[in-house]
């Protein structure tokens, strides 16, 4: 992975953690165990600080930025969907980012919470724990559900798992001209949430 030290400070990575070679670590990150980070995240520690605790997934196209002093934390078991933007905020622990969603300064995201994709969450908010925000301007909907809780923790899970599974198994190669005969299928039976809550309705 493309990494970078800035005014004597390297990025920490633990080496159970999977951090794809596109993405780009710049200056104060701190990578826990267990974590994933997708391709071309971007973590530019060169104002403030950047940590996602262990078991966090900062997914593909992602950044994460702060404002001088200031930082950005993922709390343990926080999942970050494709392309979302964190900027000088925390997420809580166990908590979801949707896709493309965009969490601004000193926005603080409660525990075990789902913020939906295409969100827009305006600077200063605090989003109580295990409540779900959408919209842009992001507002309350209404407590997170335990299915969609469940729901949530499994597909952090899988990513804790796929990290593991990228350490493992995850190589550089050319790829093929031509599909082979029986090309097998990856194994896995996580379905998005609205095909799991219409199947145990």
């Amino acid at each position: 992975m493309p990494s970078y030290a800035f005014e004597s400070l390297r990025p920490v990575v633990d080496p159970t953690a999977y951090v794809h070679p596109t993405a780009v670590l710049i200056g104060d990150v701190v990578i826990g165990p267990d974590c994933f980070v997708g391709p071309n995240a971007s973590l530019r520690g060169d104002f403030g600080r950047l940590v996602l605790e262990a078991g966090a997934n900062l997914q593909d196209n992602c950044v994460m930025h702060s404002f001088p002093g200031r930082e950005v934390v993922v709390e343990a078991h926080g999942h970050v969907g494709h392309g979302a933007v964190l900027h000088g905020c925390r997420i809580g622990r166990n908590a979801l980012i949707g896709m493309s969603a965009v969490i601004m300064d000193n926005v603080v995201v409660g525990d075990d919470s789902i913020v939906g994709a295409l969100s827009f969450v305006k600077a200063g908010t605090l989003i109580e724990p295990r409540t779900l925000w959408a919209g842009a301007p992001a507002r309350c909907v209404r407590e997170v559900s335990d299915k969609e809780l469940a729901w949530k923790t499994r597909g952090t899970a899988e990513y804790q798992a796929l990290a593991r599974r990228c350490l493992e198994g995850l190589v550089a190669c050319d790829p093929l001209s031509k599909e082979e005969p029986d090309r097998p299928r990856l194994k896995g039976d996580y379905r998005p949430l609205s095909e799991n809550l219409r199947s145990r309705a």
